[in-house]
C-alpha cells in the first residue's frame, strides 16, 4: 500500500536527513572545481574543445574508486579515529583537496596545461575517495527495514550535491569576468573550509559493520584455514563483491550492472560539453552562472522533492522509467537551442525540463543503488555500483568533444545523446518485474 502524501512529507522531519544534506554538499562541490569551473576557465584561456574534453577525463577516477573502496570500509585512520570511520575519511580527503585547490589557483592553464590537469586529477582522486565515505555515511544512517526512507535520503543527498555544486558555481561564473579565474579558485578554497566545518558538525551513524565484518572473517577462517593477514585481505577485497553476486545471482547481477552503466550515458555526454556549448552559442559567463547554477538549483530542489515523493509512493522502478524517458526528451531541447541561438527564454525552458529530468531520474537511480547495497561493506558495494554509473560520464564522455567535431554540429550531437538513453529504457521495461522484486525484498 503506497504511503499517503502526508506520511511521505512527514519523513522529512528526520534529523538524519540534515546530516545527509550537509555531506551531499561536500560531495557535489569538487565537481565545480574539475567540471564547469575548469571547463569555463580553459575555454576562456583559449584551450580547444578536444583538449577540454580530455582534461575533463581526470574524472575517470570516479569510475574506478571501487578499487580502493575496501580500504575506506576497513582501514581506521589512527589520528582521526575519534571522528568515526566515515567522517575521518571525509575530513582527510577534504584537507587534501584544500591544498590542491590553493595550488591550482596559482597556475596559468594556457602555459601550464599539463600541470593544471595533474592538479585537477589530484582533486578528482581525493573527491572520488570522499564520495566512497559520503555514500556509505548516507547508507549507514538507516536500517535495512527502513526502505521507505531511501527516496527521502536520496533526495536530500541530491539536493545537497546540487547545493554544493550550483551555488559555488554561480559565484564562480558571476565573478570570473571581474576578478579572473585564479582568484575564483581562491574563493573556492574558502568554500572548502565551510565544508570541513560541516564534517565536524554532523554525527557519525551507528553501525553493526564491525560485527558483520568480524563474522565474515570467522567464516573465511573456518572455510579456508588461512593466516590472519590473508583472511583480512580476502574479507576486505573479495567478500564485498562475492556477497553482491551471491545475493543477486550471477545473471541478475550482470544485468543490473549493465543497466547501471547504460542508464546515464546520454546525460554524461551532454554534461561534459554543456559549458562549452553555452559559451560557443553566445551565452556570457554571467548568464551561465545565473541560469544554469542559481535557477538550476531552485528547480533541482523542487523537482527532487517531487521525485522523492513519487518514488516513495509508486516505487523506484516507475521512477526510473519516467525519469529515463524524460532524460531522452530533454536532450532534444538543447538541439533546439543550437538551431535557434542564445535566446534566454528558450534556455530557461530547456533548463526547466532538464532539471526535472535530472532530479527525477537521479532520485530513483540513487535509491535503486542503495537498495542493492549490503550493510557489512556498504562503502565498497555502493562504490562498485556507482562507479558503473559514473563510467560513461568519466571515461566515454571524454570523447564528447571529438564527437561534436565528428558530427559537425551541436544539434546532431544532442540528438545522438537522446538516442543513447533508449537501450537502457528497453532493458528496464523488459526486466521491470524482476527489478520490482529486488526493490521490494
Amino acid at each position: 500500500m503506497p504511503a499517503t502524501w502526508k506520511e511521505t512529507l512527514l519523513r522529512y522531519r528526520d534529523i538524519r536527513l540534515l546530516w545527509i544534506f550537509l555531506m551531499g554538499c561536500a560531495s557535489g562541490f569538487p565537481f565545480v572545481l574539475i567540471g564547469s569551473n575548469l571547463s569555463g576557465w580553459l575555454k576562456d584561456a583559449g584551450i580547444s574543445r578536444a583538449e577540454i574534453g580530455l582534461v575533463g577525463s581526470v574524472a575517470t577516477v570516479y569510475a574506478v574508486n571501487f578499487l580502493w573502496a575496501p580500504l575506506v570500509d576497513r582501514v581506521h585512520l589512527p589520528l582521526l579515529r575519534h571522528l568515526g570511520q566515515r567522517r575521518s575519511w571525509i575530513l582527510l580527503t577534504q584537507l587534501g583537496m584544500l591544498i590542491a585547490v590553493l595550488l591550482i589557483a596559482s597556475v596559468d592553464p594556457h602555459t601550464s596545461l599539463l600541470l593544471t590537469g595533474l592538479l585537477a586529477f589530484s582533486i578528482a582522486l581525493l573527491s572520488a575517495t570522499q564520495d566512497i565515505a559520503v555514500d556509505a555515511f548516507r547508507i549507514d544512517q538507516f536500517a535495512p527495514e527502513e526502505q521507505d526512507r531511501m527516496p527521502p535520503a536520496a533526495a536530500m543527498s541530491i539536493i545537497g550535491w546540487w547545493t554544493g555544486y550550483s551555488w559555488p558555481g554561480y559565484i564562480a561564473f558571476t565573478q570570473a569576468d571581474n576578478i579572473g579565474w585564479n582568484q575564483v579558485y581562491y574563493l573556492m578554497a574558502g568554500v572548502l573550509l565551510v565544508l570541513i566545518l560541516f564534517t565536524l558538525l554532523v554525527r557519525e551513524p551507528p553501525s553493526i559493520r564491525d560485527q558483520l565484518q568480524a563474522s565474515a572473517e570467522s567464516r573465511y577462517q573456518r572455510q579456508l584455514h588461512t593466516s590472519t593477514l590473508l583472511t583480512w585481505f580476502m574479507v576486505t577485497v573479495v567478500e564485498p563483491f562475492a556477497e553482491f553476486f551471491r545475493k543477486n545471482g550471477l545473471r541478475t547481477a550482470l544485468t543490473l550492472m549493465l543497466f547501471i552503466f547504460m542508464f546515464k550515458i546520454g546525460e554524461a555526454f551532454l554534461g561534459r560539453m554543456s559549458i562549452v556549448f553555452y559559451k560557443e552559442i553566445g551565452f556570457s559567463n554571467a548568464q551561465i552562472g545565473e541560469y544554469t547554477k542559481m535557477f538550476g538549483w531552485f528547480m533541482t530542489v523542487l523537482f527532487t522533492l517531487i521525485g522523492s515523493a513519487f518514488n516513495t509512493r509508486f516505487g523506484v522502478v516507475k521512477g526510473l522509467l519516467l525519469g529515463g524517458a524524460a532524460m531522452a526528451s530533454s536532450n532534444l531541447m538543447f538541439a533546439v537551442i543550437a538551431a535557434s541561438g542564445p535566446l534566454e527564454w528558450l534556455l530557461l525552458l530547456t533548463l526547466l525540463i532538464d532539471n526535472f529530468t535530472t532530479a527525477f531520474s537521479t532520485v530513483a537511480f540513487v535509491s535503486f543503488l542503495t537498495l542493492l547495497t549490503g550493510r557489512a561493506f556498504s562503502a565498497t558495494q555502493y562504490a562498485l555500483l556507482a562507479s558503473l554509473g559514473n563510467l560513461s560520464r568519466t571515461t566515454l564522455a571524454g570523447l564528447s568533444g571529438y564527437t561534436v567535431d565528428l558530427l559537425g554540429s551541436w544539434d546532431r550531437f544532442f540528438i545522438v545523446t537522446a538516442l543513447m538513453v533508449l537501450p537502457s529504457l528497453l532493458m528496464l521495461w523488459n526486466l521491470r518485474h524482476r527489478f520490482d522484486q529486488i526493490t521490494q525484498r
